[in-house]
């Protein structure tokens, strides 16, 4: 199972069409903390996310709560400024795939940290960025796909 994890995000559509993706994808969904939005019960059943109950969830109050989770193991971090193209890395089962807040991205910290698994989407055309829902879409159906997610 591949793990997805968002750094404080802050746009709760974009959240919901993640969690969408993971549970279609059977990914575990990992939310790095100070989330800018309500994630309760009501506000869940209120946006209509029939689906949040399947969803794998872990939530984590703070960075440094993640980081103790994460250990010695070695993410591949998603930024404008990666090194490899998302289609380069041998994903496999039990990876972790850090994406960033929709405003601020990734602190300069961890990709100072894991620079040789920093990773970039192509953009050949004219804009800023990618919507952060659509890039863990795009980079999600690839690595499960290399991971052998597919052929269970």
């Amino acid at each position: 199972m591949i793990n997805i994890v968002i750094y404080k995000p802050e746009i709760p559509p974009n959240t919901g069409n993640i969690a969408r993706q993971c549970v279609g994808q059977d990914a575990f969904l990992h939310l790095i903390g100070p989330i800018g939005f309500d994630m309760s019960d009501s506000a869940v059943k209120r946006a209509g996310l029939d689906y949040w109950d399947r969803l794998k969830l872990k939530v984590y109050e703070n960075p440094e709560d993640f980081l103790e989770w994460l250990g010695d193991r070695e993410p591949w971090l998603i930024t404008k400024f990666g090194k490899l193209r998302f289609d380069t890395p041998e994903y496999a089962d039990e990876d972790i795939i850090i994406f960033g807040n929709e405003l601020k991205g990734l602190p300069q910290e961890w990709l100072d940290r894991w620079p040789e698994r920093t990773v970039f989407l192509p953009m050949p055309g004219e804009i800023r960025s990618y919507n952060l829902a659509n890039s863990v879409a795009i980079v999600l159906a690839h690595a499960s796909l290399k991971a052998g997610i597919y052929d269970q």
